[in-house]
C-alpha cells in the first residue's frame, strides 16, 4: 500500500509540474539608508523546470503502480 500511495503521490506532483513550469519570489533589498530616507527595491527570484520532469515523475509513478500490482498478486 505504501508503495501505490507514493506512486499517486508523484503522479499528481508531475502533472503539477508539467503545468506549471516554474514560479517567482520577490525579497525586499535594501538600497539606500540615509537617516529618514530608506530606499527598496524588490527583486525577482525566478524558479524554473523543464516540463520533461514532470514527465518523468507522471512515468515513475506509472510504474511505481504497476510494480505495486505485480507484488500483490
Amino acid at each position: 500500500m505504501k508503495t501505490k500511495s507514493f506512486g499517486i503521490v508523484i503522479i499528481i506532483l508531475g502533472i503539477v509540474m508539467m503545468s506549471y513550469t516554474g514560479f517567482n519570489f520577490v525579497t525586499t533589498e535594501k538600497v539606500v539608508d540615509i537617516g529618514l530616507i530608506e530606499i527598496n527595491q524588490e527583486k525577482n527570484h525566478p524558479i524554473q523546470w523543464s516540463p520533461v520532469i514532470g514527465l518523468i515523475l507522471i512515468v515513475g509513478g506509472i510504474v511505481l503502480l504497476i510494480l505495486d500490482k505485480k507484488t500483490d498478486n
